[in-house]
C-alpha cells in the first residue's frame, strides 16, 4: 500500500482557489442567510477546506433591505452594545436598524459576524463580505456567479 496517497492535502493562502459569487437576499430569512453566507466566506463547501486558512468565497449580498424575519422578531429582537462606559448599554431592534442609513448594510454584517471565528481570521473573512442595499453593484470586473442560496445546506 502506497502511505504517500493518502496524505492529508492542507491549503495555504497561495493554493486557495477562490471565487467570487453573488447572493440574492430578496425574501431570506436572515439567519438562515447569515450562516449560509458564513459558511461561504470560511470556505466550508469545499473540499480543499482547511480550518486555520482564509479559503472562502468573496461573498457579494445584493438586495439586503429585502431580507426578513420570522415571527414577531422584527420588533420584539434586541441587539444589544456597550459603550465602554458607566451605564453605556444600548438597545436597538431590526425594524430601527433598518431605518437608520446603511441600515440593511449593517444588520447583514452584525449577523454574518456572529457566525464566524472571534479571532483574526474572522475578521480577515468580514472583509471578503460585500453588501448592497439594492441590485446593482459595483463588482462587475471580477465576473462574478451567481448562485441560489436556497440550494445549499
Amino acid at each position: 500500500m502506497d502511505t504517500l496517497s493518502y496524505k492529508t492535502i492542507s491549503a495555504n493562502k497561495e493554493t486557495a482557489t477562490k471565487e467570487w459569487v453573488v447572493v440574492d437576499a430578496t425574501d431570506q430569512v436572515v439567519g438562515r442567510l447569515g450562516s449560509k453566507v458564513a459558511k461561504l466566506l470560511r470556505g466550508k463547501y469545499k473540499p480543499n477546506f482547511t480550518p486555520h486558512v482564509d479559503c472562502g468565497d468573496n461573498v457579494i449580498i445584493i438586495n439586503a433591505e429585502k431580507v426578513r424575519f420570522t415571527g414577531k422578531k422584527m420588533t420584539d429582537k434586541i441587539y444589544l452594545s456597550y459603550t465602554g462606559y458607566p451605564g453605556g448599554q444600548r438597545e436597538i431592534t431590526p425594524a430601527r436598524l433598518m431605518a437608520k442609513p446603511n441600515g440593511p448594510e449593517k444588520l447583514m454584517r452584525r449577523v454574518v459576524k456572529g457566525m464566524l471565528p472571534k479571532n483574526r481570521l474572522g475578521a480577515q473573512l468580514l472583509r471578503n463580505l460585500y453588501i448592497y442595499e439594492g441590485s446593482e453593484h459595483q463588482h462587475e470586473a471580477q465576473m462574478p456567479k451567481v448562485i441560489d442560496i436556497n440550494s445549499l445546506k
